[in-house]
C-alpha cells in the first residue's frame, strides 16, 4: 500500500518552467509591492501550512485569488506578477477542499472572475474551483502490471450510462460495483469515454470545459481513483479517452483568460482560421509553449496521479491538420506536440498504451519517433470495422463481399498486430446515424435469430483477427437501439441473454490463450488462405511462432446455408480440435447446434496449405480449430 506524497509538486509542473521569480523575491507593481511564489507548479499546489496559486494570464494587469480562505474578499490576496505571463502567490492557511476563483484585471482595467483552468476539481462547469490534493488517496494496486499490448481486450465504457443508480447519472461508485462482471467477461482493459468536466451532467464527454478536473456528476477524484484501484486489483487496466483537438465550446475557464480575446478566445486558442473545428472555434494553439505544457501536464496527470494505463487521443487528424482531411496543416505544431508527449510517456512508462483515433491510414503514426513516426503504439482501424459491418448488415447473402472481409482481416500497420485497434461496435459506430449492430441487422428486431447469429459472427471475426479487440459496453448482451448519453444500459438484457455473454466470454478466453492452445491469436501473423465468394466462406490461419498450441485455423460462414463436408486447407498434419463453434445451442436455444467436430487433416493439400480436412459448419457461424 503506497501513498503519493510528492504529487502536488510533480504532477502540476507546467509552464512554470519559465518562471524565475523566487520566494522572497519582490516583484514590482504600480499598485503595491507584491511577493510571487517560488514554489513549483501551476494552479493550486498544497504545501505544509498553505496553498500556492499560479495562473497563466499573459495580458492581465493584476490578478487576485479569492475563496473560502479569505471570505471571498476580492482584494485580500493579490498575486505577484512574474513578468513571464504568470501571476503567483502563497496563501497561508488555505487548505484542500476549499473553493476558490481568480479575479483578473484586464488590459482595459475591467475586472472579472474566472475559475482555474488547471483546477483538479470543480463544483461543476459553472461553479468554483476546489483546492485538490493529488496525494490524498491511498492506493492498493502495488502488485498490478498493465497487460501487455498483445494480451489486451478493451471494453469501452461511458461512465454516465454504464449504470443508472436510482434512475440517475451513473458514476464511479456504481461502475466499481460492476468490475467483477467485467473481469469474469474476460476483458482486461477498460477504456472510459472522456471524463473531464463538461457542461451539465449528461454528455458523451467530447466537450470538455476543465480538461484537468474529473466530471463532478460522476463523483469525486478520490472515487475515480478508487475505481482505477479496484480495476487494477481485479487484473484490469484503465485507459482514459482525452480530447485536445478542441475544448468546449461552452463553460471554458481559459476563454479570454486575460480579459483580452485577441480576436477569438485569447492566448490558449488559435485566433485565426486555424481556430475552426467541427465543434467550434476552440482549437488550442499548439504552437504556444504554455498551451503545449498544459496539454502535456493533463496527459501526465491521468497516467501518474490517476494510475491510468493508457491514453486514447480523440480525433488526432484534427490536431495535425486544420481541416481534418490532410489538405492543410498547422505548421506541424500539433503533430510535434503529440510526438513530444508520446516520447515523454515512452521514456517513463513504455508499457502504457498510447493510441490514436486518426483514420488517416498512415503507418508512420504508429512508428517510433526515432524512426520518423508519431510515437503512438496503436491506432483505431477504420479499414476493419467498415467492411466487416457492411458484410454483416447486408440483407442478402449474395451482397456480402468476402474479398473486402479478407482485406479487413489482413490489414495492418507496419506488420504488427497490436498497432491497430479493431471493433464492430464503438461509441461512434452505434450513434451518429448508426445503431447497435443487432439493430442494424434487423431494425426493430435486434433480438431476432439473424441479429444474434450475424452479430456474434462479427464478434468472432474481431476476436480472431490481428489487432487489439475492442467491444462497446452492452455489446456482449445484445444491447439494441443506438447509444445516447440519456439512455443507460438495460442490464436486464445481461440476464435475458446471458448465453450470448458466455459466447463473448469464451472468445475472450481463446483470444487470451487461457487454455494454452490458441497462442496464435495473440501473434502478428495471418494468412487468409481460403475465400469462397460464391458460398460466402472465408478461412484464415493465425500463428505466433507456429506449432501445436500455437497454430489456429478460423473458418467463417457468412451465408444462411448449412455446409456439409466442407473442405479447407490446414497448415499441419493430424487431429485438429474444435475450440469454438458459434452455432452451439448453448449460446441460444434456437441455434442449429451443427456438429462441427474435431477433424483429421490429411495430406494432399488445398488452398496453398500442405494438408486439408473437412467438417460441417452452421449458417452465419464460425469454427475455431487448433492442435
Amino acid at each position: 500500500m503506497t501513498r503519493l506524497t510528492a504529487l502536488s509538486a510533480v504532477l502540476m509542473i507546467g509552464a512554470v518552467a519559465a518562471c524565475s521569480a523566487g520566494e522572497g523575491e519582490k516583484v514590482g507593481s504600480s499598485e503595491a509591492d507584491l511577493w510571487s511564489s517560488q514554489r513549483p507548479g501551476m494552479g493550486a499546489s498544497i504545501y505544509d501550512g498553505g496553498v500556492s496559486f499560479r495562473l497563466w494570464a499573459p495580458n492581465a494587469r493584476r490578478v487576485w485569488v479569492v475563496g473560502d480562505f479569505n471570505g471571498w474578499y476580492p482584494e485580500a490576496n493579490e498575486l505577484g506578477n512574474e513578468f513571464n505571463g504568470n501571476f503567483s502567490g502563497d496563501v497561508a492557511g488555505a487548505h484542500r477542499w476549499q473553493k476558490y476563483k481568480y479575479v483578473i484585471e484586464g488590459p482595459d482595467g475591467s475586472r472579472f472572475w474566472k475559475s482555474d483552468p488547471r483546477a483538479g476539481r470543480v463544483e461543476n462547469s459553472n461553479g468554483s474551483s476546489i483546492i485538490h490534493d493529488p496525494g490524498a488517496y491511498w492506493w492498493h494496486d502495488g502488485g498490478f502490471h498493465t497487460p501487455s499490448f498483445r494480451d489486451q481486450i478493451i471494453y469501452e465504457m461511458h461512465v454516465g450510462t454504464f449504470t443508472s443508480p436510482f434512475g440517475g447519472v451513473g458514476g464511479w461508485k456504481s461502475a466499481t460495483e460492476k468490475l467483477q462482471y467485467l473481469a469474469e467477461l474476460g476483458v482486461n482493459m477498460i477504456q472510459v469515454m472522456p471524463v473531464a468536466e463538461f457542461p451539465g451532467d449528461r454528455s458523451w464527454g467530447y466537450n470538455p470545459s476543465f480538461p484537468m478536473a474529473p466530471e463532478s456528476a460522476y463523483g469525486t477524484p478520490e472515487e475515480m481513483k478508487a475505481f482505477v484501484d479496484a480495476a487494477h486489483q481485479k487484473g484490469m487496466g484503465v485507459i482514459i479517452d482525452v480530447v485536445a483537438n478542441h475544448w468546449g465550446p461552452n463553460d471554458l475557464p481559459m476563454w479570454c483568460i486575460s480579459g483580452e480575446c485577441l480576436g477569438n478566445g485569447g492566448p490558449y486558442f488559435y485566433t485565426d482560421w486555424r481556430a475552426q473545428t467541427p465543434w467550434g472555434h476552440t482549437r488550442p494553439d499548439y504552437g504556444r509553449p504554455q498551451v503545449r505544457d498544459y496539454i502535456k501536464d493533463m496527459a501526465q496527470m491521468w497516467l501518474h496521479e490517476y494510475h491510468a494505463d493508457g491514453l486514447r487521443w480523440d480525433g488526432t487528424k484534427w490536431m495535425r491538420t486544420a481541416s481534418g482531411d490532410g489538405t492543410d496543416d498547422l505548421g506541424n505544431a500539433g503533430l510535434d506536440m503529440l510526438k513530444w508527449i508520446n516520447e515523454s510517456v515512452a521514456s517513463q512508462q513504455p508499457w502504457k498504451l498510447k493510441s490514436a483515433e486518426d483514420f488517416g491510414g498512415h503507418d508512420w503514426l504508429t512508428k517510433q519517433t526515432s524512426w520518423g513516426g508519431a510515437g503512438f503504439d496503436s491506432q483505431w482501424d477504420g479499414e476493419f470495422v467498415h467492411p466487416v459491418r457492411e458484410a454483416l448488415i447486408k440483407q442478402e447473402d449474395g451482397w456480402r463481399d468476402m474479398y473486402r472481409v479478407k482485406g479487413a482481416i489482413e490489414h495492418s500497420f507496419n506488420g504488427q498486430a497490436t498497432q491497430r485497434i479493431i471493433y464492430t461496435e464503438s461509441h461512434d459506430e452505434v450513434a451518429n446515424g448508426e445503431a447497435r449492430l443487432p439493430e442494424r441487422i434487423w431494425p426493430g428486431n435486434a433480438n431476432s435469430w439473424a441479429s444474434r447469429k450475424r452479430s456474434t459472427l462479427g464478434a468472432a471475426i474481431m476476436f480472431t483477427s490481428p489487432g487489439i479487440p475492442l467491444m462497446f459496453m452492452g455489446q456482449e448482451f445484445l444491447e439494441d437501439g443506438w447509444f445516447s448519453a440519456e439512455d443507460p444500459l438495460d442490464w436486464a438484457k445481461a440476464h435475458n441473454y446471458h448465453p450470448i455473454t458466455q459466447l463473448y466470454r469464451d472468445l475472450a478466453h481463446l483470444r487470451r490463450n487461457w487454455h494454452d492452445n490458441t497462442r496464435g491469436l495473440r501473434g502478428d501473423h495471418v494468412n487468409v488462405f481460403h475465400v469462397n465468394n460464391g458460398q460466402k466462406v472465408i478461412a484464415y490461419h493465425r500463428w505466433d511462432q507456429g506449432g501445436p498450441g500455437d497454430d489456429v485455423v478460423v473458418v467463417a460462414n457468412f451465408s444462411g446455408q448449412w455446409l456439409s463436408d466442407y473442405r479447407v486447407g490446414f497448415p499441419r498434419f493430424g487431429m485438429w480440435r474444435v475450440r469454438f463453434n458459434s452455432d452451439w445451442n448453448g449460446y441460444s436455444s434456437d441455434f442449429g447446434n451443427t456438429p462441427t467436430l474435431d477433424t483429421d487433416a490429411v495430406g494432399g493439400g488445398q488452398d496453398g496449405m500442405p494438408n486439408s480436412a473437412s467438417f460441417q459448419l452452421g449458417p452465419y457461424s464460425v469454427a475455431i480449430f487448433s492442435q
